[in-house]
Order: structure tokens, then C-alpha cells, then sequence
């Protein structure tokens, strides 16, 4: 019995040594699979996002389309669809030209909405960089900390920006995340789980999105500032009709 007690001691040393030891690879690689993001790089997805639509169609040999469609008033329906081969506009399903400098915005826009749907997909693409920092605390629950930065080659338009997600220590589950961003005067993000949903054994999460009461917040310790009520709520990010089929 003694002898057995020893064993399970060390069982569990090792076991608390080992989940220690995890790298920000190896924890993102666990949010995937816990969030059912390897299934996303094979389906469509649709959804409804600030009186939008949103599809966006992955297949396994790395071909992409994203697009956002509106209705608008005067023009009709406007489709703005990001795939392989860059940024176009559809009017009523009819070519329009578009500005180089309105083309970015657009494909940033419409990329930025299809990438916080389904994240953590995208977080193992080739320009992601991740740093694993200090292990947090937020509201009695423990979670990992990371950092993903982006390289400037292959990282886009906004390869500056900063995330920080937190994932359950347990679940493997990202119930927050932090940004910083450079574009319309920059700023910095805190989002906080609302709701959540799975939909054909992929997760969907809306958000609280809070900003900084003050600018002396940095990013690393917006959860502490967001525990300390030092953030204000400035929006909902929700996503509505969301469909998702899983391609063969």
C-alpha cells in the first residue's frame, strides 16, 4: 500500500511536471483540436455578423474564399470576396473596379471578421509566431498564456499587430483574448466570453469587447485591468445563423 502511494505521488508530480512543460506549440495545437478548428480548413461556414452575411469556403489542398455580402439601398447587393487570388467586388454578381487603397481596406475588413470566427484556426499558419508567457488567473480559473506576433513576410497588412489568447489549463478552450492594432489610430481589445455554440463539432464563441479606460494598460495586463474594472465595454461581437457544412 506504502509502495503504491510512492507511485501515485510520482504519477502525479510527473503529470503536473509535464502539463508545466508544454510549449505555446504544443498548447496551441490542443486549442485546435479542443475547439474543433481542424475541421475548419475542410468546410463551408456561414454566418450573419452586424446585419451582414458571411461565407467562407476552405478546402483541405489550401484554396480559400472569403465573402461578405450586403445589401445596400442605391447599388443593390455588394459581394467583396478574398480568395487565393486576391480582392474583388461583385455589384449585383457584375465585376466593379475598386481602388487599390479601398481594396485593402475592404480585404482587410472582411478578412479580419472570417478570421475571429473560427479562431484558433490560423494560429499555426507559417507567418504566426507564438511566445508562451506567465500563466494567468481569471475569475478563479487558470489558464495559459500566449503571445502570437506576426512575421512581416507572409504576415499581411496588419503583421504588426499583437494577440494574446488565453486558454483554459483544463479545457484547452480560449475564453479570452487581447489585441493591439495599428490601423484607424490603433488601440487595444480585451474580449470576454459570452456565449458559446457548437455546430457540427466546431466551436463558436461571442464576445464582450472591451477597451482600455486608460492608456497605461498594456496589453500583456488587460485580463488584471479587466479583473480590476479598469476597462470599459464598448460592444457585443456576435454571430447569428451561423451554418457549417464539412466538406468531403
Amino acid at each position: 500500500m506504502k509502495y503504491l502511494s510512492v507511485l501515485l505521488i510520482a504519477f502525479l508530480f510527473y503529470f503536473k511536471f509535464s502539463e508545466a512543460k508544454l510549449t505555446a506549440q504544443q498548447i496551441i495545437n490542443k486549442a485546435i483540436v479542443a475547439s474543433g478548428a481542424d475541421k475548419v480548413g475542410n468546410s463551408k461556414i456561414k454566418f450573419k455578423f452586424r446585419n451582414k452575411e458571411y461565407i467562407a469556403t476552405r478546402i483541405k489542398n489550401g484554396e480559400f474564399s472569403l465573402i461578405r455580402n450586403q445589401r445596400n439601398e442605391k447599388l443593390g447587393t455588394i459581394s467583396d470576396i478574398l480568395s487565393n487570388n486576391g480582392f474583388r467586388r461583385e455589384i449585383n454578381a457584375q465585376d466593379s473596379v475598386v481602388i487599390d487603397s479601398l481594396a485593402k481596406k475592404y480585404s482587410s475588413s472582411v478578412n479580419s471578421v472570417h478570421y475571429f470566427s473560427v479562431l484558433p484556426y490560423g494560429l499555426n499558419d507559417k507567418a504566426v509566431l507564438k511566445k508562451l508567457l506567465p500563466s494567468a488567473i481569471i475569475k478563479g480559473k487558470e489558464y495559459y498564456k500566449i503571445e502570437v506576433t506576426f512575421s512581416e513576410n507572409g504576415g499581411g497588412e496588419d503583421f504588426e499587430d499583437v494577440f494574446i489568447y488565453w486558454i483554459g489549463k483544463k479545457d484547452f478552450l480560449i475564453d479570452y483574448l487581447a489585441y493591439s492594432y495599428h490601423t484607424n489610430g490603433g488601440g487595444k481589445r480585451f474580449r470576454v466570453l459570452k456565449e458559446q455554440c457548437v455546430i457540427n463539432g466546431i466551436r463558436f464563441v461571442d464576445y464582450h469587447n472591451y477597451a482600455s479606460i486608460t492608456a497605461s494598460n498594456s496589453l500583456i495586463d488587460l485580463d488584471k485591468a479587466f479583473e480590476d474594472n479598469q476597462l470599459k465595454k464598448i460592444s457585443e461581437i456576435v454571430l447569428d445563423d451561423i451554418d457549417v457544412t464539412i466538406l468531403d
